[in-house]
């Protein structure tokens, strides 16, 4: 006698299962703290627990959730817990989990707005919302001759600006690529250096920074008219707010003015800190970005947002879709060609785009820009408790200044003392990032967890002092 295979298209058994799922979430993530924050894993332990070959025969929906407790807990990090003081968050929180939840099921393609109107316009009016709650300048709203849109990281937002400012260069001088010179921050993140590859740039110059691990715009200066007088092309510059190692902010104005002066392409790069910008007290440090010609920042490190969610921001979008956009004859449509509407996938380098906005959508609703700001300022104020906690202790010292959320410091016994210090925490229920700089080593303890207390912070105080 032969049984059928269950039907993996049964919508009451998806139903049952979809619920089992959400509550496992919930589960999880409210049993965080039960749990180390790094499982313990070797490389290959997650492989032999599955079998070699794929299954022949499907099974049951509802068998699918243990997996997750057998194979998929068992060898992960665990980003959400609030002991997670690595690297910069990766936010989550149930109103960005109900919105991709929301966005699978829909399993809609948003490359054009006739292919999902909604994809298109919900994306644009949120973004145009956070022109007005981050204080970036108004013309980069899709009503004016900017506009946003959505991609997958600022790594992805970084190398389309590197593209765009290489066809832009290419079309003012003649210039080819191997020409073109890249500036930007020894510090800045390494997706800068990556992109200039990617797109062809011959020359990549990594700046040297100041005691606080800024750009100084003399720097910038020299360098550029170094290669002017060795015959190359200036093409574009990046100033960060918010460098990965440290949070230091290049001079946003001084680098535009140099920009426009020398007539480089002027991108910022606010991966991390641009979420900061919904609160009035750290804008100053994005002053003169009406002299960038784009911007990034993600949504999914500091703004409850899942992963992938990055914004990128042009002031002119026609260059932009002047250099990626591609019509074949199967992409045309009535919308598109009467200019009504705005494409998508001509602001990007993939055609095929998912519904990101709704998740970002049903966060801003949730929370409301008033509640997104008080855990911002709740993040900063556990750094600057851990800030005035490592200032006065000396064992220890400052390694850069707390501008954002991010507090970086070493052990006064040196290299060795820090190292270990940053080991043992790490080995103690709690996840820290130790890092280099200017040859020394330091520890980055980067606060900014859904889940994170004050409570926390003050464990990882005693931690600290316990361990040093």
């Amino acid at each position: 006698m032969t049984h059928s295979a269950p039907d993996p298209l049964d919508l009451d058994a998806f139903r049952e299962t979809g619920h089992q799922l959400i509550d496992w979430i919930a589960d999880y993530l409210g049993g965080l703290e039960s749990r180390p924050v790094v499982e313990a894993t070797s490389p290959g332990d997650v492989r032999a627990k599955l079998p070699d070959r794929a299954p022949e025969q499907g099974k049951a929906l509802s068998g699918l959730l243990a997996d997750l407790d057998e194979v998929v807990v068992p060898g992960i990090s665990h980003w959400q817990h609030p002991n997670w003081f690595a690297y910069f968050p990766a936010m989550s929180s149930p109103p960005a989990i109900l919105g991709e939840l929301a966005a699978a099921g829909l399993g809609v393609q948003g490359m054009l707005w006739s292919t999902s109107p909604a994809v298109t316009e919900v994306e644009s009016h949120v973004l145009d919302w956070l022109v007005d709650l981050t204080g970036v300048p108004q013309d980069w709203k899709t009503t004016g001759p900017g506009g946003g849109v959505l991609q997958m990281s600022a790594s992805d937002s970084t190398h389309t600006a590197l593209v765009v400012a290489r066809e832009v260069c290419r079309k003012r001088t003649g210039a080819g690529a191997e020409q073109m010179v890249v500036y930007t921050s020894s510090q800045a993140h390494s997706s800068l250096e990556k992109g200039a590859n990617v797109a062809g740039f011959g020359h990549i110059r990594l700046l040297d920074v100041d005691q606080n691990f800024a750009v100084e715009p003399a720097t910038l200066r020299s360098a550029i008219e170094d290669d002017l007088a060795a015959g190359l092309t200036p093409a574009f510059v990046c100033a960060a707010v918010g460098t990965t190692g440290t949070t230091a902010v290049d001079p946003v104005r001084a680098f535009g003015e140099l920009a426009s002066e020398f007539r480089l392409w002027f991108h910022v790069d606010a991966a991390y800190a641009g979420a900061a910008m919904l609160c009035d007290e750290f804008r100053h440090h994005q002053d003169g970005l009406e002299l960038a010609h784009s911007y990034t920042f993600n949504a999914h490190k500091w703004l409850a947002t899942n992963f992938d969610c990055s914004i990128f921001w042009v002031a002119d979008r026609t260059p932009l879709i002047e250099t990626m956009s591609i019509v074949p004859p199967y992409l045309r449509n009535a919308a598109t060609d009467a200019g009504e509407v705005i494409d998508y996938r001509d602001w990007h380098v993939p055609l095929g785009r998912r519904f990101r906005a709704l998740k970002l959508w049903w966060v801003l609703k949730a929370f409301g820009a008033e509640g997104l700001r008080a855990m911002i300022r709740r993040h900063v104020g556990y750094a600057k408790s851990l800030t005035r906690f490592v200032e006065s202790d000396p064992r220890f010292e400052l390694f850069a200044p707390t501008t954002f959320a991010l507090v970086c410091f070493r052990h006064r016994d040196g290299d060795e003392a820090t190292r270990a210090l940053a080991a043992s925490m790490n080995a103690n229920g709690v996840y820290v990032t130790p890092s280099e700089a200017n040859g020394q080593a330091f520890i980055r303890v980067s606060i900014g967890s859904t889940w994170t207390e004050d409570r926390h912070v003050d464990q990882l105080q005693a931690l600290i002092d316990r361990l040093a």
